[in-house]
């Protein structure tokens, strides 16, 4: 079974769901103009309901170092992922800073993009292999697009990675199967609208990747 991790949680119901599902990783994230954003106090509660064994990832996008301290000052967080244009140095800094994993997110278009999962590989602790967000988009990631899964076939990196991008219960066995991905990241695809995770789309959603 491949590792999943649902993004983007907002409720108790859906952190439920996603735990019970078999989920390896629950996503809250801390970017406000996303509509999946949750304040530290949210992010708190919620992760009090995570067992041991399922990690919870805090999603940052090109955060100040007093964001991440306050953040973690009040959400108790077991790695640290980086969505947005932070450079290798960057996440190197992060990670030696603050003490924990970091997840680089590397948005691929073409085959011209896959030499940064390489470049990241190098500091970051976790690959996460997502869909580029087109350039007039607000989000970074969790746009529901995917790109060519084909171009990450036979290719391996130097540490352990999810895919992501326009998965969903419909295609993550797919997915999986072409790419070999040890993992996969989904938000918007287990959603019935922006935001609103569905209980019984995670429970697919694993079940697929499994």
């Amino acid at each position: 079974m491949a590792q999943v991790k649902i993004c983007g949680l907002r409720s108790a119901q859906h952190v439920a769901a996603a735990v019970g599902a078999g989920a390896r990783y629950v996503g809250f994230v801390f970017f406000p103009k996303s509509p999946r954003a949750v304040s530290p106090a949210e992010a708190a509660a919620l992760g009090a309901e995570v067992p041991v064994g399922v990690a919870r990832v805090g999603l940052f996008v090109d955060p100040v170092d007093a964001l991440l301290e306050a953040t973690l000052a009040e959400a108790p967080l077991d790695v640290i992922q980086l969505h947005g244009q932070e450079s290798p140095d960057r996440v190197a800094e992060v990670k030696a800073r603050f003490g924990l994993p970091v997840m680089k997110a590397v948005g691929i278009a073409s085959a011209g993009d896959l030499p940064a999962l390489t470049d990241y590989g190098l500091v970051a602790d976790m690959l996460l292999v997502d869909a580029k967000a087109p350039k007039d988009a607000v989000l970074p990631g969790g746009n529901g697009l995917a790109f060519d899964w084909r171009l990450l076939v036979g290719r391996k990196w130097l540490r352990p990675w999810l895919l992501a991008g326009g998965l969903t219960p419909d295609n993550v066995a797919e997915a999986i199967r072409l790419t070999g991905a040890p993992g996969v990241d989904v938000s918007s695809g287990v959603e019935s609208a922006p935001g609103v995770k569905d209980a019984d789309l995670i429970r697919a959603f694993v079940a697929g990747a499994s």
